[in-house]
């Protein structure tokens, strides 16, 4: 399972992604994106600054998946995104490294990690 040894592979790799963002505004997000199994659509909300909908993939379909306002730090945004394969909620950190793709790195709680890039398909 992909998002199984994404997991595994990032327990040791926890921390802030290096590469320099290319956009430094939410507003950026927006748009439909994929990350492995999933489509996510990314809307602007008043809650959180921007919404993030799983809208396609094997479970979690219509979750929400930021689960607090994105703070801006260090050229990216941080903070709480669920896992859409999961349901966990991450300690997140993303950032652009290009017009079309984020990449995100997160833990839980519990340490348990996560990373991965999100294209955009619209």
């Amino acid at each position: 399972m992909k998002a199984l040894k994404m997991l595994a592979g990032m327990v040791m790799a926890c921390g802030v992604y290096a590469a320099p963002a290319a956009a430094a505004n939410l507003e950026d997000m927006v748009g439909k994106w994929n990350w492995s199994e999933f489509t996510v659509v990314v809307t602007q909300c008043d809650a959180t600054g921007v919404c993030a909908e799983v809208v396609a993939g094997p479970k979690n379909v219509g979750m929400q998946m930021i689960k607090s306002k994105l703070e801006s730090k260090d050229g990216g945004f941080v903070g709480q995104i669920a896992h859409p394969m999961t349901g966990d909620t991450y300690n997140a950190m993303m950032k652009f490294t290009d017009a079309n793709t984020w990449h995100m790195d997160g833990c839980t709680p519990q340490n348990v990690c996560a990373s991965g890039d999100f294209t955009r398909i619209q």
